[in-house]
């Protein structure tokens, strides 16, 4: 690359993820790429003569940090190229290009090949865009982060056939297709081998796993027969899955995650409402009492896992009975947390032309309404923890004096940094919630074999 001839040393590159799991996936497999070819990774924070920006469109406040992003990379080095990538760059590649300092935008299909698209490091007139045509995105590229945490995203699937009314992923990404089962384990395998000891699958609509896996809509594979695969790799300690569709999580996979090697009871199911006149709205593929019945078989089957739950508040026509509708069946459900989404327009979904439009205010009311709920929940899972052992994976950030680590079932602790136990597993017996809503406990032992 004439780029290496013009650069003595090393050029830098440096990337600034948005956005999900699913993103951070490939922009640790993209900056491995530019590894390989001779440059050097630094931090966002650093001067490096190159800036990757993996862009997110799920919230409206995703799209606002990107001009931010951008100047704190000017400010770095005003001389740096400056890329965008990801969902926003496919939504509004033009958008994006018009930002003072940015100097190419690749889109959905692109995004992969953007060491091809670099031939110089010498800043652009204007922002270059290279997007295309989103059904054109129909291949499949495989992606798995690792080296920045103690724990590895594998990506397992992208894309979505869904038609949810508030959406824009299936326009940022395409259509629903999948890894093959051999890469997807030789993926794995290679994580392991990196002394990584949890691997989180990811995906845009993981459950859908198998679809496209050898270019055909049909189901070579299914979800469960993934789940069952993965868990027969050795070297795996934790194996973790993220967000999944509840008319998806099969009650079959439910129980094979009970009783498996290595995955944990912990699931995040997206609800968005707990009122089936709006989830119909919404163009969900399920209703409240299928939602019920995935939670109440995941408590018979685990009755200590940890179950997230995505909701939105403020989609058009909620009305206040509709918003308590929702309060109410997520306070009596055996939940242990929410992530809760305050609904923003997003162009060219069918939402954003809808009426009854829920004021601003109000959906701000409604989410920390739900949020309130979401602190009053997790405690409630956090208490009905206390007295038990659990297995702690220690991370690897001192965060103001203290080392955080999560149980195989996703509560929280904390204790004095100390740096001997970072990617550590051990044996821990909970005791207590601090001030700051983590949990003390007891070490017992190192349990890092297995």
């Amino acid at each position: 690359m004439s780029l290496k001839v013009a650069h003595k040393k090393k050029p830098k590159v440096a990337f600034h993820t948005l956005g999900c799991k699913l993103n951070f996936s490939e922009t640790s497999t993209i900056a491995r790429g530019f590894v390989q070819e001779g440059f050097e990774r630094v931090d966002f924070g650093e001067s490096a003569d190159i800036y990757v920006i993996n862009t997110c469109s799920v919230t409206e406040n995703a799209d606002k940090r990107f001009k931010t992003i951008v100047k704190q990379a000017q400010k770095s080095n005003p001389e740096a190229f400056v890329a965008a990538i990801g969902c926003y760059a496919q939504l509004k590649p033009r958008e994006l290009a018009d930002v003072h300092g940015v100097d190419l935008v690749l889109g959905a299909t692109e995004k992969f090949k953007l060491l091809d698209y670099i031939n110089d490091l010498s800043k652009n007139d204007y922002g270059q865009v290279h997007s295309c045509e989103i059904n054109e995105a129909d291949f499949y590229v495989g992606s798995y982060a690792i080296g920045d945490r103690t724990r590895a995203f594998l990506k397992v699937q992208d894309g979505c056939d869904y038609k949810c009314t508030y959406c824009t992923i299936p326009l940022a990404r395409g259509i629903s297709r999948s890894d093959t089962l051999e890469n997807v384990l030789n993926n794995a395998a290679e994580i392991a081998s990196k002394d990584i000891k949890e691997i989180v699958l990811t995906g845009v609509n993981v459950g859908d796993y198998g679809k496209g896996e050898f270019g055909n809509k049909k189901h070579e594979h299914t979800f469960l027969d993934l789940v069952k695969a993965l868990d027969e790799v050795p070297g795996i300690h934790r194996l973790r899955i993220s967000s999944i569709e509840p008319n998806l999580l099969k009650n079959e996979t439910i129980d094979f995650v009970a009783r498996s090697n290595s995955f944990v009871p912990h699931f995040h199911i997206p609800l968005q409402s707990g009122s089936d006149a709006l989830l119909k709205r919404m163009k969900r593929r399920y209703l409240t009492p299928l939602y019920t019945e995935r939670v109440a078989r995941i408590r018979e089957v685990m009755p200590d896992a940890c179950i997230g739950v995505d909701v939105i508040v403020g989609f058009p026509g909620e009305t206040e009975e509709h918003f308590l509708e929702t309060y109410n069946y997520l306070n009596e459900l055996d939940i242990s947390y929410l992530h809760v989404f305050t609904y923003s327009e997003r162009d060219n979904t069918e939402a954003a032309s809808m009426s009854d439009p829920v004021p601003k205010k109000i959906r701000s009311k409604r989410s920390r309404m739900l949020r309130g709920l979401s602190v009053k929940k997790r405690r409630a899972f956090y208490e009905s923890q206390l007295g038990t052992s659990r297995t702690v994976l220690f991370e690897g950030e001192n965060k103001s004096g203290y080392i955080h680590g999560f149980t195989e079932n996703y509560v929280k602790v904390r204790m004095p940094w100390d740096p001997a136990l970072v990617n550590t597993l051990h044996q821990v017996q909970l005791s207590e919630i601090d001030e700051e809503g983590f949990v003390r406990f007891e070490l017992l032992r190192e349990a890092g074999v297995g």
